[in-house]
């Protein structure tokens, strides 16, 4: 390739600069370069020039054809050999192809960059008891950003933009100053004439729809399934619909269920609970009223002929709770706290004792019309003791959670190396 007259030139720079003699070997000089990359990486506040200086030794040392090249005829002779002007790869690129792209930079040019992961768009969703017991479905529209359909995400005419000379194309810009005898203090910021992306595009190239922003709005109507028995914070996630940009991941739109407070019912898990209000001579002679339950539904409620009822008393009604998530036909309980209005008198007489019930309010049920009664689901209450039931499902949640503990795979521990 090249004659007998061909000049030398100095071929010991690369291995000066990587800091390895002229017989390391592949293995040592890829040691030195990870070791001073890391180190001198514009953004972990390194100098790109040494930075480009150490990639472009070790692009030519490990290549052996080129490395023996260096090693005869020296740098000038390499750069004719590589097409006549020297073209080296771009030092980012060779960075990212030695750690596979996982070095977790956000510098380097556009083209040799990892793509980096979009921001999740996170919005609250409120919704009623109603419509996680029956399951609803609420049409949203949004606004977000997407990538210019004219230029597809260019912002250019032509489909390419130049390098940002203000930061040589990393997108980042060292500043340094000296704050003492001997002591400089550098700083890393984004680059303000790019704004970070390490490129500029000119005005008469700019595209007209996008105006060389990349990206566009663009209003977007989202159906938001509430599936039934849905728990509070529990997510609905539309994967990639966020706010697009170019060389980026989109991220995904997040809904936060947030369920309103309901005047007449109380939610715990897939339990409903409820408080109704008796008066002595229904506690004492029986009741019935008529409950409305959240698919509009009437459940006849009475009591056993014959039975008392005490003050802060429960009863229960099997399968007429919150429907299972994932599993709407299995319910839980509607739980009854009967509450009992005492009248306002002292002591009673003999006389007044055998007059009780004409003395005390009328019965509601005497409010309920036969075509109501028509209408209403007969029901069977439940003795429940409260305590007892919220100690069991104590048990039950730990148990569950102890189960899934179990089913999760054991992890190794991993131990973070000091820098």
């Amino acid at each position: 390739m090249f004659g007998r007259g061909q000049k030398k030139s100095d071929s010991t720079k690369y291995y000066d600069v990587l800091g390895v003699s002229k017989s390391a070997s592949e293995d040592e000089i890829k040691k030195a370069y990870r070791k001073a990359a890391m180190k001198n990486h514009p953004d972990k506040g390194g100098d790109p020039e040494k930075f480009k200086e150490l990639s472009q030794a070790y692009e030519v040392l490990s290549d052996a054809e080129k490395r023996e090249m260096y090693d005869q005829y020296g740098e000038d002779a390499l750069k004719e050999g590589m097409g006549g002007g020297g073209s080296f790869n771009n030092p980012f690129d060779i960075f990212e192809s030695f750690f596979g792209g996982g070095a977790g930079f956000a510098g380097g040019s556009s083209r040799g960059r990892r793509q980096k992961h979009g921001e999740d768009v996170v919005h609250s969703l409120k919704v009623s008891l109603e419509d996680v017991y029956n399951g609803t479905t609420k049409k949203l529209s949004l606004s977000r950003n997407v990538l210019c359909s004219k230029c597809k995400g260019k912002g250019s005419k032509s489909g390419t933009a130049g390098r940002c000379f203000g930061c040589q194309g990393t997108g980042m810009k060292i500043t340094r100053r000296q704050i003492g005898m001997g002591m400089i203090q550098q700083m890393q910021h984004v680059c303000p004439e790019c704004r970070g992306t390490g490129e500029v595009i000119s005005e008469r190239d700019r595209c007209p729809q996008c105006k060389g922003n990349k990206v566009s709005q663009e209003k977007k109507v989202l159906e938001v399934n509430v599936e039934k028995g849905m728990q509070q914070g529990q997510k609905i996630v539309f994967e990639g619909q966020a706010d697009e940009a170019p060389d980026t991941i989109t991220g995904d739109i997040v809904f936060v269920v947030q369920v309103k407070e309901h005047p007449r019912f109380r939610r715990e898990h897939d339990d409903l609970y409820i408080d109704q209000n008796l008066t002595l001579s229904e506690a004492l002679c029986g009741f019935q009223f008529a409950v409305t339950h959240l698919d509009g539904r009437q459940l006849l409620i009475k009591s056993n002929p014959g039975e008392v009822i005490r003050p802060g008393q429960h009863k229960a009604i099997n399968d007429e709770g919150m429907p299972q998530h994932n599993r709407p036909f299995i319910k839980g309980r509607l739980f009854i706290k009967f509450n009992v209005d005492f009248p306002d008198s002292g002591f009673l007489s003999p006389d007044q004792c055998q007059l009780l019930e004409k003395e005390l309010p009328q019965k509601t049920s005497n409010h309920l019309s036969d075509m109501e009664l028509d209408n209403c689901e007969e029901t069977t209450l439940h003795d429940v003791n409260i305590k007892e039931e919220m100690r069991r499902k104590k048990q039950q949640q730990y148990q569950e959670a102890y189960d899934e503990d179990d089913d999760e795979p054991s992890m190794p521990r991993v131990q973070c190396a000091q820098q």
